[in-house]
C-alpha cells in the first residue's frame, strides 16, 4: 500500500488507475489518427487536440471513480461491467456538450469522440478482466504473518479477507492459542511461537505484524530482533490496523502512543490553513447554493407545517456549544414526547422532503454559515448534542479528545462509515474521527470533500 493523501492505496488500486489513464489516452489518440483527414500530429501537437483529449480522458476517469470501480476492481458481473462503462461514456459525451456550450474550441470532434470511446470501452473492459484475473495476483501483493494471538490480528484478517482490493494477503498465524491449521479470518495457524524462525524462513512474508494476546505475555523479544536484524519488517498490530482499515483502534491505544506520537494532529499551522480555506470555501458556497437553498426551503415549508431552519444545540471546539442550523427533515413535532434521541434507520419522523434533501445532502447546506462565524469547518468530526456527548464521555475512552478541532460538514467518518445510531457505531466512528485528527492536512480534507461530492451525486446521504 501506497499513502498518498494522508490514506494509504492499495498499489493494485494505483497501478489500474495508472495504466486506464494510459489505456484511455491512446484511445482517443489512436482515434484521432484513424479518423482526421488532417494531419493528426498537427491537431495533437499545435491545435489543443491533447488539452481536448485530457479532459475526456478526466471525465472518464472520474465516471469510473464514481462508479466504484476503483473501489471493487474485482470483475463481478461482465454484464454490469459493460454496463457501466456505456453510463461513464455516456457522461462523458455529456460532458462534452457542457464544454461546447462553454467554449466549443475545447471539445474533441465527435467523430472522434465516438471512435474513441468505442475503443476505450472495449480495451477497458478486457483489460479489467485481465487485471481482475491475473494482475492482482502479482502487484503489489504483501504477505502478512500475523504473530502473538492478539484478537487484533484476526480483525485485521477479517478486513483483508473481505477487501481483496487492498493488495494484502494473510500468510498465516504464529501464536500459542490454537492448534496448528486452526481456520482463522483469512488464514490459518502455522505454529506455535517457539517455531517463528523456522516460519519466517518457509513463507518468507514482506510483513511481520506482532500483537500478544494479553500484554502480560511474553513477547519473544530475543526471537523478533534476531529477525528485524536480519531484514525483516516488523509493526504493531495497532499500526496494522490503522494503516489497512483507516481507523484508529481504541481497543490497544494506549495513552502514551498518544502523547509520544510525532505526527498527532491538530498543528498550529495546519489549523489556520484550514480557517482560511474553510473562510473562502463558505463565501463561494454560499453565493453557489443560494438557488439551491432558496428552492430547498420553499419544498420544506410548503411540505409540512413548522419552520424551515432546524436549530439545535451542539458541542464544538473544546468543548464549546454553538448553534447549528440545517434544513428542517422532520416533523416539527419530532421530539416533543420522547427528548433527544438518535435518528433511526427509516425513522418515521423524516417527512417525504426531508427524505428526500437528507439523500442528497442538501438540508447540511445552512452550515456553511456555521462555518463561515468560526464555529464549525468543512472537514472535521461530527458535531454532536450536549445530552449524547455527556453519556459518550463517560462511556467511551479519549471520546472527549475529539472536540479538540471543529466539528464539521462532512468527515472521515462519514465518508468512511454508516450512519450509526448505536454504542459499537459510535465507537467505530470515533475510531475514524481519531484517525483523522492524527492524519488531519490539507490533503486529506481536499480527499473526504471529493468523497463527499461523490456521495452528494450519488444520494448516498445520511439518515
Amino acid at each position: 500500500m501506497i499513502r498518498l493523501f494522508k490514506v494509504f492505496i492499495p498499489v493494485g488500486t494505483l497501478t489500474l488507475l495508472i495504466s486506464e489513464l494510459l489505456l484511455v489516452t491512446s484511445a482517443f489518440v489512436f482515434a484521432t489518427y484513424l479518423i482526421l483527414e488532417v494531419d493528426p500530429t498537427v491537431f495533437l501537437l499545435y491545435d489543443g487536440g491533447l488539452s481536448r483529449i485530457a479532459l475526456v480522458v478526466l471525465s472518464i476517469l472520474v465516471g469510473l471513480h464514481f462508479h466504484d470501480l476503483y473501489t471493487h476492481i474485482h470483475v463481478q458481473s461482465k454484464i454490469v461491467l459493460v454496463q457501466q462503462l456505456c453510463l461513464v461514456m455516456g457522461v462523458a459525451f455529456l460532458t462534452q456538450g457542457l464544454i461546447a456550450y462553454v467554449n466549443s474550441n475545447l471539445r474533441v470532434p465527435i467523430r472522434v469522440m465516438v471512435v474513441g470511446s468505442a475503443i476505450a470501452v472495449v480495451a477497458v473492459f478486457f483489460w479489467r478482466i485481465v487485471f481482475s484475473a491475473f494482475a492482482l495476483q502479482v502487484v503489489g501483493r504483501d504477505r502478512l504473518l500475523l504473530v502473538g494471538g492478539s484478537p487484533l490480528l484476526e480483525d485485521i484478517g477479517r478486513y483483508i479477507a473481505d477487501h481483496p482490493e487492498t493488495g494484502l494477503e494473510i500468510a498465516g498465524y504464529v501464536d500459542d492459542r490454537h492448534q496448528p491449521s486452526a481456520p482463522l479470518p483469512g488464514g490459518k495457524t502455522l505454529g506455535a511461537m517457539g517455531s517463528l524462525h523456522e516460519i519466517v524462513r518457509t513463507t518468507q512474508p514482506h510483513r511481520i505484524v506482532v500483537g500478544m494476546f494479553e500484554r502480560r505475555n511474553r513477547m519473544p523479544v530475543a526471537d523478533l530482533l534476531d529477525l528485524r536484524f536480519a531484514g525483516n519488517v516488523i509493526e504493531e498490530a495497532a499500526n496494522t490496523y490503522e494503516r489497512v482499515c483507516g481507523r484508529v483502534c481504541l481497543k490497544e491505544i494506549r495513552p502514551s502512543q498518544l502523547i509520544f506520537s510525532g505526527e498527532l494532529g491538530p498543528r498550529p499551522q495546519n489549523l489556520l490553513y484550514q480557517r482560511i480555506s474553510n473562510v473562502v470555501a463558505a463565501v463561494v458556497g454560499i453565493v453557489l447554493s443560494s438557488p439551491i437553498m432558496l428552492l430547498t426551503a420553499l419544498a420544506v415549508r410548503l411540505s409540512s407545517p413548522g419552520p424551515v431552519l432546524y436549530r439545535q444545540t451542539r458541542v464544538g471546539l473544546d468543548g464549546a456549544l454553538f448553534t447549528v442550523y440545517k434544513f428542517r427533515s422532520m416533523r416539527a413535532d419530532a421530539e416533543l414526547g420522547t427528548g433527544a434521541v438518535w435518528a433511526q434507520k427509516d425513522d418515521p419522523r423524516v417527512t417525504t422532503v426531508g427524505r428526500i434533501i437528507r439523500r442528497i445532502r442538501f438540508d447540511e447546506l445552512p452550515q456553511l454559515f456555521n462555518v463561515f462565524r468560526g464555529e464549525m469547518s468543512i472537514v472535521g468530526p461530527r458535531p454532536e448534542r450536549p445530552e449524547f456527548v455527556k453519556a459518550l464521555n463517560e462511556q467511551i475512552p479519549y471520546y472527549r479528545q475529539r472536540h479538540c478541532v471543529r466539528p464539521g460538514i462532512t468527515g472521515w467518518a462519514q465518508i468512511s462509515y454508516k450512519y450509526g445510531d448505536t454504542l459499537e457505531d459510535t465507537i467505530t466512528k470515533l475510531e475514524y474521527d481519531l484517525y483523522y485528527i492524527k492524519n488531519m492536512s490539507m490533503a486529506l480534507d481536499t480527499y473526504i470533500i471529493f468523497h463527499t461530492l461523490k456521495a452528494m451525486l450519488l444520494s448516498r446521504g445520511a439518515q
